[in-house]
Parts: C-alpha cells; sequence; structure tokens
C-alpha cells in the first residue's frame, strides 16, 4: 500500500493532489475566517481549530467510503430533465447556503446591529458557527474527494494528500482571519467571493460545468486591487499623522 515511497511517479502525485486539495480548500479557509470574524479571538481560535478538524474528519472518513463517494455521481432524480445525483443536491444545497450566509452577512454589516447581539449570546454564537463551519465542510470535503478520486487511484496517496492540505490550510487560517478582522472591506470582498463560490457550486450541481480556474483568477484580480487600496490608504493616513505631528511641534519651534 506504501509502494508509492520508492515511485517518483507516487510522489508526483502526492504534490498535484496536495496542491489540488489546497487550491480547493481556500474556499473553505475563507468561509472559515469570514464566519469566526465576529467571535472573540479566544473562540475564534477554538472554532478554526475545529473547523478544521472536522474538515480533516471529513475528508478522511469519506476517503475510506469510496466506492459510496463514488455511487454518488449516480442520477437519483430527473427534475426538468435534467439528472440529479446526491452529489448534485449536496451540492445545490451547500452552494444555496453560501449564498444565503454570504447575503446576511454583507446585510447585518450594513446594519451594523448585529454585532451587539452576538455580543449578547456568545456561546450560542459559537455553537452556531460550528455547526455552520461542520455543514459547509461536508460539502466541500465531498467536492474535494470526488476530484481526488478522478486524480488518483491509491488511497493512502489521498489521505496524505488530504493531510498535507489541512496543515496548510491551519497554517493560513490564522493570518487570513487576523487581516479579515483588520481590514473590514476585505471582509465584504470575501462574502462576495462566497457568494460566486455558492454560485458556482450551484452551476456545477445543474450540469453548467465554470473551471475553478476562472474563479480564482477573479479572486487573486480583486485581492490585488484590495491590497493597493489598502497600502494607499495606509500611506494617506501615515502622510496626515506626520503633517499633523509637524503642525504640532511649528508652534512650539516659533517661540523658540
Amino acid at each position: 500500500m506504501l509502494d508509492w515511497l520508492t515511485d517518483p511517479a507516487g510522489w508526483a502525485a502526492l504534490l498535484t493532489l496536495t496542491a489540488m486539495e489546497i487550491v480547493l480548500g481556500i474556499d473553505n479557509v475563507v468561509f472559515i475566517s469570514v464566519l469566526v470574524a465576529r467571535l472573540p479571538e479566544e473562540q475564534a481560535k477554538r472554532a478554526r481549530a475545529i473547523g478544521l478538524l472536522l474538515a480533516l474528519v471529513f475528508r478522511v472518513l469519506l476517503l475510506s467510503l469510496l466506492t459510496w463517494i463514488i455511487g454518488l455521481t449516480k442520477p437519483v432524480m430527473t427534475v426538468f430533465g435534467l439528472g440529479l445525483s446526491w452529489r448534485d443536491l449536496i451540492l445545490l444545497g451547500g452552494g444555496g447556503f453560501l449564498i444565503a450566509k454570504a447575503t446576511h452577512e454583507i446585510h447585518a454589516g450594513l446594519e451594523g446591529d448585529h454585532d451587539e447581539a452576538q455580543k449578547g449570546a456568545a456561546p450560542r454564537a459559537f455553537m452556531a458557527a460550528i455547526m455552520q463551519i461542520a455543514l459547509v465542510d461536508l460539502v466541500f470535503s465531498i467536492d474535494s474527494i470526488v476530484t481526488a478520486i478522478g486524480m488518483a487511484d491509491n488511497l493512502s496517496i489521498m489521505v496524505a494528500a488530504v493531510l498535507l492540505s489541512m496543515i496548510v490550510m491551519y497554517v493560513a487560517s490564522g493570518p487570513v482571519s487576523a487581516f479579515i478582522a483588520a481590514h473590514p472591506t476585505t471582509k465584504m470582498l470575501a462574502l462576495a467571493f462566497l457568494i460566486l463560490i455558492g454560485a458556482s457550486l450551484c452551476a456545477e450541481a445543474t450540469g453548467f460545468h465554470l473551471p475553478r480556474g476562472y474563479i480564482y483568477v477573479a479572486m487573486a484580480f480583486s485581492a490585488c486591487v484590495e491590497a493597493i487600496n489598502i497600502t494607499a490608504a495606509r500611506r494617506r493616513k501615515a502622510a496626515r499623522m506626520a503633517q499633523a505631528a509637524k503642525a504640532e511641534k511649528q508652534p512650539v519651534g516659533s517661540e523658540g
């Protein structure tokens, strides 16, 4: 089962699959980062850790049920002439949930009264965050594992790739969450990404395949524009502070 450790082709498959799992995990990291942004720092750390642990458990569990997973891609019902499998229905439900959740968060951010409500019910907010993370983890896990099955036929390679990708996602989730919490405009951008990802999941469930590369290029372009805006805002703030400091010193110099 571990013969691939001495086979260059096995290592190449591991690297390729790990990279793919990390790319597919970007959606998961963004969702978790947005969801824990309203929690206290200590609870946010726990929620991130629990969320990614659940993602790991779901992926490894689903990998052990390969026959069942393959069966999920077989049509179980027909709607308007379109055959839908259990995977399609799960993706459709998960995509709809992402769109609804992101829209709700955008509305709450614009209204500005959502933070106070959550501060009064921190334990309930924490449990709600964990449940929502678990739900979306399941959706992303099924999508990820179905893709993995198509790329590799060795279970140990797939498990190793999942473990490595989860480590990378855990390391990245902290800085991403901190950055989103420190820059409110990036949170709105992340929520817009979640709507885009949810729409792509719904589209894929109905038979319209939208290459993920298009979505990630759009996300990267938007993130670059936002990074330029943040840098420009920092420079304007630094210039204003320097000008204010100079104005405070000026009267002292004139009296001397």
